[in-house]
């Protein structure tokens, strides 16, 4: 998928590798005139949906991508129900997904621009909900700042790995190191480092998700038709956080459980 900014195609102009760009323009893959910030990295190029606040594509660097979301009222799990965190729910509003038909908007803000470090602020159309975006040469972090008072939120991946939803896609997280199915769902807390890493067995790649607080909260995976359901501080469709934290999404160029593992202890060491 490209995009046309000022004559440029955003996704061949790649920064070097310890570098962060951001530009802005329209992610022609999730409808008409969808506005998108567009952070681009030598592992990724992040769409983040302007008027929802959240990211409604994650291309890995062969331009794959690994959340597929379109506004299209009606496609369900094939294409509105995507993207990453989707986060607030019928919870004082619908906030932090890339827009959609029940989606509320919300107002971004760039707060740094700098060539290793891209931070875009969100707050909420009703004040109440604030969100923090940092993206950094190898990852995003996703930050709940303010919470709106008696309410609760989950952070979610909701997407295809490898760019499709099928029978070759699977998971790992830091519960087992067994290889499980797509299919194969979890319920429970995930334990610490708390993580989970969806994958493709046809790439050498994995999308991973990252809790920075070991909490108590439930976390559940399930398989829908065509795509992935994970959410942190989520049981059913009950959500159990709370208060301010922060969760990261990345891309790791292996899928082994070893290497995975260990890379998500050294990304996370303080």
């Amino acid at each position: 998928m490209a995009i046309s900014i000022s004559g440029l195609n955003a996704c061949a102009v790649l920064p070097s590798s310890s570098s962060v760009m951001l530009t802005e323009g329209f992610d022609q893959s999730a409808g008409d005139n969808v506005p998108a910030y567009i952070i681009t990295t030598t592992h990724a190029t992040y769409y983040l949906e302007r008027e929802g606040g959240g990211l409604s594509s994650m291309l890995d660097k062969d331009g794959i991508d690994w959340i597929g979301f379109n506004n299209i009222k009606g496609s369900g799990w094939k294409g509105e129900y995507r993207g990453f965190p989707n986060a607030v729910h019928k919870q004082d509003g619908s906030y932090f997904h890339a827009m959609n038909a029940s989606t509320a908007p919300s107002k971004g803000e760039v707060t740094v621009n700098k060539p290793e470090h891209v931070q875009i602020h969100f707050i909420s159309s009703n004040g109440k909900w604030k969100a923090q975006w940092d993206f950094y040469p190898d990852r995003c972090d996703f930050t709940m700042l303010n919470v709106s008072d008696g309410y609760h939120y989950w952070v979610q991946y909701e997407g295809v790995p490898g760019g499709e939803m099928d029978s070759s896609d699977f998971w790992y997280s830091s519960k087992s190191n067994t290889r499980q199915s797509i299919k194969t769902p979890f319920d429970g807390d995930l334990p610490s480092p708390e993580w989970i890493a969806f994958g493709d067995e046809k790439l050498e790649r994995v999308i991973y998700l990252y809790s920075h607080k070991d909490d108590d909260s439930p976390d559940t995976y399930v398989s829908r038709p065509y795509m992935t359901v994970f959410g942190f501080g989520r049981k059913g469709k009950e959500k159990y956080l709370n208060a301010p934290q922060k969760f990261t999404i990345g891309f790791l160029e292996s899928n082994d459980y070893a290497e995975i593992s260990h890379a998500m202890r050294l990304k996370m060491a303080p």
